[in-house]
């Protein structure tokens, strides 16, 4: 393939994915991307200059959308936010002003292009919620210490405050900040009560909550068509804001399950993140993960849970190991959104 089809490739690709997580006008707009689109100008250049091999991993379509998204929400392009939803306009409006905004907006775009996407999606907790009830179950009367990677805002630092409703289930708090819905398949959750003694996180880029630029960041990747997970976003950001260090996740991991306290279950987490980070991030935090599980006790276990892609579908595997003991408890698979939990 030429590198503009692997262009056109990797657009259409992520159109079919917005389309299976229940956005057509995200599948609508990247598809013309995909299609129309040609170099010329300097966001548009950069687009077909992009390493091939990287697209998928560096997320360039969600990037660019992202970006034009920004500009919608801040009023920057009162052209293009005229055709977003609720609005629809046929194609070729919508491409006109699309392709207009890459030209006079080129400054906004090209920064937006410079990161990955933090989506920080909220639904995902779902599986926190289950690993947290499992782990109580093994581990009775332990609190959890809860450790992040990835944690961009940490929102999901904040699941004990979700509540979640599991076929004919309900747990969580009494009153939960936002209650999740998944469509519920398979046996319903089955865990103990659980407290949280510490959270923390860490991201190469954390979103501070204070900060108007960071916001509307993570507002930007929130699909337009979507306005429940804007929803849910606003009911988190109600919350006291937990702390999410500037860090690499190898680094900040290691040197905090060096300093474990004894009581505590340390519950390691990540969702949809790993694939973002390098190779020696992700050996740094195997390592560290590695070094605790052969110092963990009964007083003081070691939990990693992991939602992340594999080569199946739909969805990901949600995965649970715990130690001492070597335990490793598939938990069921969810849809990358967390519109849906199949339990195992």
């Amino acid at each position: 393939m030429t590198p503009a089809a692997d262009l056109q490739a990797h657009f259409l690709d992520q159109a079919r994915a917005c389309a299976s997580l229940g956005s057509p006008f995200m599948e609508r707009l990247l598809s013309l991307l995909a299609r129309r689109m040609a170099p010329g100008n300097a966001v548009t250049d950069r687009l077909f200059a992009w390493e091939p091999r990287n697209l998928r991993s560096d997320a360039v379509a969600l990037r660019l959308a992202g970006g034009l998204h920004a500009l919608v929400l801040t009023g920057a392009d009162a052209r293009l936010a005229a055709l977003y939803p609720p609005s629809r306009a046929d194609e070729d409006t919508l491409w006109e002003a699309v392709q207009a905004a890459l030209s006079s907006q080129a400054d906004t775009l090209l920064h937006w292009l410079d990161n990955a996407p933090q989506t920080n999606e909220p639904r995902r907790a779902t599986a926190l919620i289950v690993a947290a009830g499992q782990i109580a179950r093994h581990f009775p009367g332990i609190d959890l210490r809860l450790s992040e990677l990835g944690a961009s805002a940490g929102l999901n630092l904040q699941f004990d405050s979700f509540g979640l409703i599991a076929g004919a289930k309900r747990v969580g708090p009494e009153h939960p900040v936002l209650t999740l819905r998944p469509d519920w398949s398979g046996p319903l959750p089955a865990g103990g009560a659980y407290r949280i003694a510490g959270r923390g996180g860490a991201d190469v880029n954390p979103l501070d909550r204070a900060n108007r630029a960071d916001m509307l960041r993570l507002r930007s990747y929130i699909w337009p068509d979507q306005p429940d997970r804007m929803e849910r976003l606003d009911a988190i950001l109600s919350l006291p804001a937990p702390s999410v260090d500037r860090e690499d996740a190898g680094s900040w991991l290691a040197r905090r399950l060096a300093n474990r306290p004894a009581g505590q279950v340390d519950l390691v987490y990540h969702t949809i993140a790993w694939q973002y980070f390098p190779t020696a991030t992700a050996a740094a935090c195997q390592a560290a993960l590695a070094s605790a599980a052969l110092r963990a006790t009964d007083d003081m276990p070691l939990a990693w849970l992991s939602f992340e892609m594999d080569d199946k579908s739909p969805g990901a595997p949600v995965r649970l190991r715990l130690w001492p003991g070597a335990y490793d408890i598939p938990l069921g698979r969810m849809d990358f959104h967390g519109r849906w939990f199949q339990a195992c």
